[in-house]
């Protein structure tokens, strides 16, 4: 856990610093498994990937040699080893779906389309479908219905949330398909579904949800 709210609160401005994680392979799964889906949706984001990748190539190469322990265990271990993919063409490879709204990566990792998740209403006009807790993050799928207002709140933690379909505002910007919302305990926000249709997506956090707001406001926004 301890892990997971430092990496988050390292990249907490910035998708440069998320991607650079996602390069390093240092992420847990479901935030990798967000960063995937993103890309699928994002795929300009591949450039910002690729050269991540390069740029870490040539740390390597200033990296000064070290002795190898166990030199012919190292090559045998080499040699039984597929080759290696970068991450950018892994997720560039990922098959064009048609008529799926959740990103291959998603759809892999919890086994189903929008269509077929089995939602639970937390309050009118809100519904979520919990994963549960992998590798210390808590992990859901979420569904706004259109125009509707989720209760103010800030963040006992940190928080991605990925937009899968439709989108929601709040007072730092818009978020569409693919974009990814990184909130900590400084963001104190009131999001907003778009109208038109419902706002679906994926959200990896490392501690409860606060509620915040005036009685009178929170009341009006649980009742929708």
């Amino acid at each position: 856990m301890e892990s997971w709210i430092r990496m988050v609160r390292e990249h907490i401005d910035t998708i440069d610093s998320l991607l650079a994680r996602y390069v390093a392979g240092t992420l847990p799964t479901p935030a990798r498994v967000l960063v995937e889906a993103h890309l699928e949706l994002k795929p300009k984001n591949l450039i910002r990937v690729r050269n991540l990748e390069a740029m870490a190539g040539l740390e390597l190469m200033d990296i000064d040699p070290a002795p190898l322990t166990d030199r012919d265990a190292m090559l045998a271990a080499v040699f039984d080893s597929s080759a290696p993919e970068s991450v950018a063409k892994s997720v560039a490879a990922a098959p064009d779906d048609h008529g799926r709204v959740f990103p291959k990566a998603l759809y892999d990792f919890v086994g189903f389309d929008a269509a077929d998740v089995p939602w639970r209403t937390r309050m009118p006009g809100f519904k979520e479908y919990e994963l549960g807790d992998i590798e210390g993050c808590h992990v859901n799928l979420f569904w706004i219905k259109p125009g509707r207002t989720v209760p103010a709140h800030t963040h006992e933690g940190s928080e991605l949330s990925l937009v899968l379909d439709g989108a929601f505002s709040d007072s730092r910007g818009h978020y569409g398909r693919g974009d990814i919302s990184v909130a900590d305990d400084s963001v104190d926000h009131r999001p907003v579904a778009d109208k038109g249709q419902p706002c679906i997506g994926f959200a990896v956090m490392d501690a409860p949800l606060k509620l915040t707001g005036s009685l009178r406001q929170l009341i009006g926004d649980i009742i929708g």
